[in-house]
């Protein structure tokens, strides 16, 4: 391996909004290529037909691209190692698992929903590790096949052996991982489709991928990949397993503490090359300590040898503090157009001018209106949010319609007005929260005005990642607010 071009890819799914850690271990990824002297490619894991979406996709383009990363290799840019799309594979992950069940390596597996819940009661009342426990690795070979070929619905399981693996990560060192904690993986899914631990390891094979840098949530995942390959006959990449984002009590990084939308921060006016150096910063120190660089420095430095294992904290207030200084070391002209190009692009005012076209006698009064759409923080207070509910109210309940109103937006595939107003009055229905009430707190919540154009166009431009940043730090201060007498 060690004669062969570097090459390393990131592989994210489009499932939902692009998030700032497939920035950060896309940075380490593309930053070793360029180090090196190889290629980074990018690839779409989409063999979730029912959560992904080509919207996400593009939305993961535009993020990673906005941020400053560039591939040479994937979807909208092509390459010789294509189609880079995994749901565009699946006829070559169905012929490699065909080899694993023929050369014993892998087997069918017929167990139903109910076959499935009684061996996990069986587990539960022994008090044993939950998995599967192997039933169907005792049906003779020519019967599974026999059965399969009949259409009798089934999966295909990795079969895994009694002992250890040792995976060695470039970070960690070795890495021993008993066998008892690894149940048979499902490598093929009854719809023919791949789960992630076939399609990564038979895509990283195919695309010659030198090395597999992705976080470190995945450690507990190498064996099976590692055994994959030993079951193919195949030589295995390097790993490098990168320390997870942290917020500031240690917890893993999340939209409840943090907004993680890579978007959501070119919407409020965090700049590129900013972010950029901020996620270069987290985990990987420069030589000189300095926090301040560009991504050319950052290429230059980079060296697994400077990756620190502890936690890096994603601190919002030092992106800013990053944020600032280079605004202020920009020349007038330049942060005008900067300003002018990010906070007013002709697409988003031809969406915001509509809404206050009827409210407007002079061109003045616009921005005032349309302020709100802007800020990068809304802080609300407790009493406002408050008010939006006439009488006696309980503001802990109220953050919690707030966090449920969240986690109902965040799951809209096509955030549009219509989809928005149906996720909402749904949830109303089946809470049996009157919407009067809700309706208001909502927009109180996302713009701290009770005067604003129709609440669902508001919430349509606002976009995804700013509504669920501003409904949970609403959810904040209304949980810290005293509770009525």
């Amino acid at each position: 391996m060690n004669d062969r071009p570097v090459r390393v890819r990131i592989a994210p799914s489009p499932t939902g909004d692009p998030h700032v850690g497939t920035a950060y271990v896309g940075l380490m990824n593309m930053a070793f290529a360029r180090k090196n002297g190889g290629k980074f490619i990018l690839r779409i894991e989409d063999t979730d037909q029912e959560r992904s979406t080509k919207a996400s996709e593009q939305a993961i383009f535009d993020a990673l691209k906005w941020v400053g990363l560039t591939w040479d290799e994937g979807p909208d840019v092509g390459g010789e190692y294509g189609p880079y799309r995994q749901s565009e594979r699946t006829e070559i992950y169905q012929k490699h698992v065909r080899d694993l069940v023929e050369n014993g390596s892998a087997y069918p597996c017929f167990c139903d929903s109910e076959a499935l819940a009684a061996i996990r009661e069986r587990q539960r009342q022994a008090k044993q590790n939950k998995g599967y426990d192997g039933t169907c690795r005792s049906i003779p070979k020519d019967e599974a096949l026999a059965r399969m070929k009949a259409g009798e619905p089934h999966v295909i399981r990795l079969l895994v052996p009694d002992g250890t693996t040792t995976v060695h990560d470039e970070l960690r060192g070795d890495v021993v991982i008993d066998h008892c904690q690894i149940d048979d993986q499902i490598l093929l899914k009854s719809d023919g489709y791949p789960t992630y631990h076939l399609a990564n390891v038979v895509d990283d094979h195919l695309m010659e991928i030198t090395h597999v840098i992705r976080a470190e949530e995945w450690i507990n995942s190498t064996p099976k990949h590692i055994l994959l390959y030993q079951a193919f006959g195949w030589e295995p990449p390097k790993w490098v397993h990168l320390p997870l984002l942290r917020n500031h009590d240690k917890s893993k990084i999340s939209k409840r503490k943090n907004p993680v939308n890579l978007l959501y921060y070119q919407q409020i006016g965090v700049m590129p090359e900013a972010m950029l150096n901020f996620l270069a910063m987290l985990g990987h120190s420069m030589p000189d300590e300095r926090e301040v660089f560009d991504l050319l420095e950052f290429i230059e430095e980079f060296s697994f040898k400077r990756i620190s294992l502890g936690g890096p904290v994603f601190d919002v207030e030092k992106l800013m503090w990053l944020n600032g200084v280079r605004i202020r070391d920009m020349q007038p002209a330049e942060l005008a157009a900067r300003i002018r190009d990010t906070m007013m692009p002709m697409d988003w005012l031809l969406q915001v001018v509509p809404l206050f076209q009827e409210r407007m006698r002079v061109l003045g009064e616009f921005m005032p209106q349309a302020a709100f759409f802007r800020q990068p923080e809304l802080k609300v207070p407790a009493n406002d949010l408050l008010s939006a509910i006439k009488g006696d109210k309980d503001p802990k309940v109220m953050a919690k319609w707030l966090l449920d109103v969240a986690e109902r937006l965040d799951a809209i595939r096509d955030f549009n007005p219509q989809e928005i107003e149906a996720a909402i009055r749904g949830w109303c229905e089946e809470s049996g929260v009157p919407t009067g009430s809700l309706f208001m707190l909502l927009r109180i919540s996302l713009t701290g005005r009770r005067a604003t154009p129709p609440l669902f166009d508001t919430l349509a431009v606002l976009g995804r990642a700013a509504c669920s940043q501003r409904l949970r730090a609403a959810s904040t201060t209304l949980k810290s607010a005293p509770a009525p007498k």
